[in-house]
């Protein structure tokens, strides 16, 4: 999927690292290798998440999608290496550019990387935030932690963000959480994310907490910053209207295995893993004057019924063999870009029941 944007806008902070021009996708600035995450739970180890590999480029936006109970806030969190007790990461390895091996960073060195490097929105976005400062305040302490000397410039940085999200600047900046709506707390979490430019961006449900035009603006306005400072940006969601509408790529997740990954565009109008045409297939699309969603039979596993040897999703895949009960099927290249995890032959797969969604040029379905 190829977006093109004109860049009219200007990064006015002087103090913080500047912009960088948008030369589109570039290197892989994250690189996750066989990132592995248990739960210990009553003296037993789950598996949370099982060997995930994935890239993400400068000047892309990657999109992870599944339903809940996936593992994509386990991944993206991760990424950050910021996995709550009693959960550890038990294998693999997320090297960054420019900071080297994630995973091993600890204390000081750690809390140094989130914010400057690596920024992260959380899908609660209020409870990242201090409800005895004002924001503006948070602001002045973040960029306190980070070494930014620039006051003013820091402030009117966040301000300018906070007005292109459609905010009074000056008055969020002012105001305590419990003074914003659950909506303006959200974009705020964005603010925070972006306000020192780093140059990884992860957006857990980032437009959950939004009406369908704030939802829009703020897709905007992740995109345009995205492109005016060339990120890397992974956004985590169960909503493929968000992702056909941002992504370049797209992750899809089930059981803690990345089953398929490829350019946003090619997977939603040809996905190859029964599990991402089925969830394609259960988004509410408008036939007629009704709402239309063929709904994915059962229920994906939990952390105790995740299956310990085979594939994933063999209970409620409808052309499961098998082999899917002996073998895990690897991620592997079948198309240019394209990768997916399944023992199926691709015409099988692609052939289906009736009634797949169609995929227009623009990535919307319909």
């Amino acid at each position: 999927m190829t977006h093109t944007h004109t860049n009219t806008g200007t990064n006015t902070c002087t103090g913080i690292e500047q912009a960088t021009a948008n030369a589109g996708p570039g290197p892989a600035t994250v690189r996750v290798r066989d990132l592995s995450v248990h739960y210990r739970i009553a003296g037993t180890e789950y598996p949370a998440l099982g060997g995930a590999s994935l890239d993400l480029r400068s000047g892309e936006i990657t999109g992870l999608v599944g339903e809940s109970g996936s593992g994509k806030s386990t991944l993206a969190l991760a990424l950050m290496n910021a996995i709550p007790e009693p959960g550890r990461i038990s294998g693999g390895a997320v090297h960054v550019d420019g900071v080297g091996e994630v995973t091993a960073l600890r204390g000081k060195r750690l809390r140094a990387v989130r914010g400057s490097a690596l920024g992260y929105v959380f899908q609660a976005s209020q409870n990242s935030m201090n409800p005895l400062k004002t924001i503006g305040r948070q602001i002045l302490d973040l960029g306190r932690s980070h070494q930014v000397d620039d006051r003013p410039a820091l402030l009117h940085r966040a301000k300018e963000l906070a007005e292109r999200m459609g905010m009074d600047g000056n008055r969020v900046l002012d105001s305590y959480q419990h003074e914003l709506s659950g909506g303006m707390r959200q974009r705020m979490g964005i603010v925070f994310a972006l306000v020192l430019n780093a140059k990884v961006l992860i957006l857990d449900e980032p437009t959950t907490a939004l009406d369908m035009l704030s939802q829009s603006a703020v897709l905007k306005i992740i995109r345009e910053v995205h492109d005016e400072n060339n990120l890397s940006t992974l956004i985590v969601t169960h909503d493929m209207g968000v992702v056909s509408e941002i992504a370049d790529n797209l992750a899809v997740m089930y059981g803690g295995r990345i089953v398929e990954h490829g350019p946003a565009l090619d997977l939603l109008r040809r996905p190859s893993h029964p599990y991402t045409r089925a969830l394609i297939g259960a988004t509410a699309r408008i036939v007629g004057d009704t709402a239309a969603a063929r709904a994915l039979p059962g229920r994906p596993p939990d952390l105790t019924t995740i299956p310990k040897t085979g594939c994933v999703f063999r209970a409620r895949c409808a052309v499961a063999m098998d082999v899917c009960a002996e073998q895990e099927p690897p991620l592997a290249d079948f198309a240019d870009g394209h990768r997916r995890a399944c023992h199926a032959d691709l015409a099988t797969v692609t052939g289906g029941p009736a009634g797949q969604p169609t995929i227009t040029e623009d990535g919307g379905a319909s």
